[in-house]
């Protein structure tokens, strides 16, 4: 059973593949560490399992299709993406961000879980996150732009509540979003190639503001008037 520091959302993160390493995320991750979140991390996903997944009310999916940086195959058998559907179903939740939506074009019960899913995208550039006006998973945020890749997604065609879209000079596209499955919360952030994203001050209260509502922390209806 994961120890839980005292006032804080026991998080566990699923991340490291072959083009994402671990600490990326580890280091993006750290400003929300210990005040807020207690963050646990899983670099192997052959060191996952539903059961070790059982003890956290919130996952991070981080990971590619990939079992970790050194080893490419995949992981996301039709047992684990089941898994994965009645972990959220039976009350939890569950953030994807970047590198958790991609190469799962294959895992239909995974891609409808998260209702989208990475597509393709160019060349890094500058991409311009625009946080949704009058929505409690945008507040505290304001446009901002970063050097990243622009993930272009393959919705589904399962209803999503949009609190972020990103625009470069390649289009835009749906990048922070919510959805409800059964009694559980997933959300969706799809920026995040750079250390230098994740450290920056809106994206860092985007990740806590949806942390914190995967986690039932806010209300169920994320949009304000």
């Amino acid at each position: 059973m994961h120890v839980l520091t005292s006032g804080t959302l026991p998080v566990l993160v699923l991340c490291d593949d072959r083009y994402h390493p671990a600490h990326v995320v580890r280091s993006g991750l750290a400003p929300l560490h210990g005040v807020e979140f207690d963050f646990e991390f899983v670099e192997n996903a052959g060191d996952w399992s539903p059961a070790r997944m059982a003890n956290y009310p919130v996952v991070i999916l981080t990971k590619s299709n990939n079992i970790s940086s050194r080893d490419h195959e995949a992981w996301m058998t039709a047992s684990i993406q089941h898994a994965f559907v009645d972990y959220v179903r039976a009350g939890n939740g569950l953030m994807a961000i970047h590198s958790g939506t991609a190469d799962y074009q294959d895992a239909p019960e995974l891609r409808q879980l998260l209702g989208g899913v990475f597509s393709q995208h160019p060349k890094q550039c500058p991409v311009t996150i625009v946080p949704a006006a009058h929505h409690a998973l945008a507040a505290g945020c304001q446009p901002f732009t970063v050097q990243d890749e622009h993930y272009f997604m393959a919705m589904g065609d399962r209803a999503v509540d949009v609190f972020a879209t990103s625009k470069s000079v390649h289009g835009e596209q749906t990048a922070g979003w919510t959805r409800r499955e059964g009694d559980g919360r997933i959300a969706v952030l799809t920026p995040g190639h750079n250390l230098e994203v994740w450290l920056h001050s809106h994206f860092q209260t985007l990740l806590r503001n949806a942390l914190g509502w995967c986690g039932g922390q806010t209300a169920s209806t994320p949009t304000v008037a």
